[in-house]
């Protein structure tokens, strides 16, 4: 398969829309207060996540320890920023998750033909790529933007956002997918 039809695949599996990494990688389990929705089903649509999202610049192979331990860090993220959002503390056992899952990486940025992309100077590079990830929750949930942290107000949607809407009045992880179904309903609620 091509890069071309690698993107695309994944565009079909995955909802990459939301502007925060962590946030996307969050969005690879939907509906969490219902009929869950699972998106990482294999180490395979794990890799396949990552390379969508440039995190991976060398061949690996995923295993069952990686996906587990991907999917325990998205909940570790999700939580932690259902806390934010709440104005809750986070659990001290989330929390470590995503330090040490951004402490076992050893990946850095590069200019790469005029975008900054990531590179793993490990030899892990699945783990490489997790620490980003963890990184990049850590840099959001606690960094300056923290208070702007909301949850998808979408019918059955769980995800997180980062409103930067000058009001700070958003309600939608994403105006083209959970802002339409909102509006439909709406529109369908007065037609009746």
């Amino acid at each position: 398969m091509n890069e071309a039809g690698a993107d695309q695949s994944a565009r079909d599996v995955f909802r990459l829309d939301n502007d925060t990494l962590a946030f996307r990688f969050t969005a690879t389990l939907t509906n969490r207060n219902g009929s869950r929705f699972e998106r990482l089903t294999s180490p395979q649509r794990l890799e396949l996540w990552l390379r969508a999202n440039d995190l991976m610049d060398t061949p690996a192979t995923a295993t069952e320890d990686d996906l587990r331990g991907a999917q325990d860090l998205r909940e570790a993220i999700h939580r932690i920023g259902t806390a934010v959002c709440e104005d809750r503390r986070a659990s001290r056992a989330d929390v470590g998750i995503v330090n040490t899952a951004s402490e076992l990486g050893d990946a850095h940025l590069v200019l790469e033909s005029g975008r900054a992309l990531w590179k793993s100077a490990g030899h892990n590079p699945i783990r490489d790529a997790l620490s980003i990830v963890a990184a990049d929750a850590i840099a959001v949930l606690g960094g300056p933007d923290h208070d702007r942290v909301k949850a998808c107000q979408g019918d059955g949607c769980t995800g997180l956002y980062v409103d930067t809407s000058r009001g700070n009045n958003r309600r939608w992880c994403s105006m083209n997918i959970c802002g339409n179904k909102a509006k439909k309903s709406a529109m369908t609620a007065r037609a009746d």
